[in-house]
């Protein structure tokens, strides 16, 4: 099999990932980036974002990810996306990348995965994924259209789903699952404000239905009483835990949450090996993911500078 040899292989190309692109392919060094689905992971669902800096009017979530794309291409970083990574080799100083189609080599390596959504673990969600059950509203937002939908969260990410599935469904329910509201109070005070947006403070505790979902039970929390509520979809929006699985295996700390350990310079436990976004549980934002992302960029370049004398 023919390896191709990179200066850095970046793995993940959400803002993390796509930031630290742009800095190791501008500083001349020979890059890859390997992404499994789409660029931008979450970040490019979002259908606005209001706190990227630079954008006083805010930009949608896919724009600001084409623009990092763009960014990173300009530089002549060399991305695939639909490539997922299937075993990872990082013992040695030329580290293996491995894909179900071709085999890497890299003198440094970036971690940058990001999060798959966390489960509600509730009666019924399983059974229904795919049958009204979903955790993309972009995605499947469309097929809810002039239907009644259910999101599930409390957090930004969920009032985010909320908005933009009010402009698909005729009603949205946000039962927010837990007695603390952490979204950002801007985007409550809009959900209050949308006339086809009702905030429920309460627990979900079942999905229900026969071939599709159907309805919900849910419970206040003041009170101990469970409640019906008759809907076409739902949506789970809870966040995200850390893809850090095969970056175990291969050697890399982690901590009990799954979390990647590094350094303030993004560095892992291994020498040469990087780490950066959400994958790490910093802070769980577009703009700390660009900013982690450009920190390891900087210092795979500083580990190869040395690396070379």
């Amino acid at each position: 099999m023919n390896e191709k040899e990179y200066d850095v292989i970046i793995i993940g190309g959400g803002p993390a990932g796509l930031s630290a692109a742009i800095y190791t392919a501008r500083m001349g060094k020979k890059t890859l980036l390997l992404e499994g689905q789409m660029y931008g992971g979450r970040a490019a669902t979002a259908p606005h974002v209001w706190n990227y800096p630079g954008f006083p009017d805010g930009i949608t979530g896919s724009e600001l990810i084409d623009l990092m794309v763009k960014q990173a291409e300009k530089f002549e970083a060399e991305l695939k996306y639909g490539t997922e990574v299937v075993d990872l080799q990082f013992k040695d100083d030329v580290k293996k990348v491995v894909t179900r189609e071709e085999t890497f080599l890299g003198h440094a390596i970036i971690v940058a995965t990001g999060t798959q959504n966390k489960k509600l673990r509730i009666p019924g969600e399983t059974e229904f994924i795919g049958l009204g059950v979903s955790y993309c509203p972009v995605c499947d937002g469309p097929l809810f259209r002039g239907l009644r939908v259910a999101v599930i969260g409390s957090g930004s990410e969920a009032f985010e789903d909320a908005f933009y599935l009010s402009t698909v469904a005729n009603n949205v329910i946000l039962i927010t699952h837990s007695p603390d509201i952490e979204a950002e109070q801007k985007l409550v005070e809009e959900a209050k404000e949308k006339s086809n947006i009702d905030l429920v403070q309460g627990k979900l505790l079942t999905i229900q239905g026969e071939q599709v979902v159907t309805f919900v039970t849910y419970q206040l929390f003041e009170d101990d009483f469970p409640q019906e509520l008759p809907v076409d979809g739902v949506f789970v929006s809870i966040g995200g835990v850390p893809l850090s699985t095969l970056v175990k295996k291969a050697g890399v700390s982690v901590g009990e949450k799954g979390c990647i350990k590094v350094t303030r310079q993004q560095a892992t436990n291994l020498t040469g090996i990087f780490a950066a976004g959400d994958c790490t549980c910093g802070g769980m934002q577009i703009i700390t993911a660009a900013g982690e992302g450009a920190m390891a960029g900087l210092q795979a370049y500083r580990f190869l500078n040395k690396q070379s004398k």
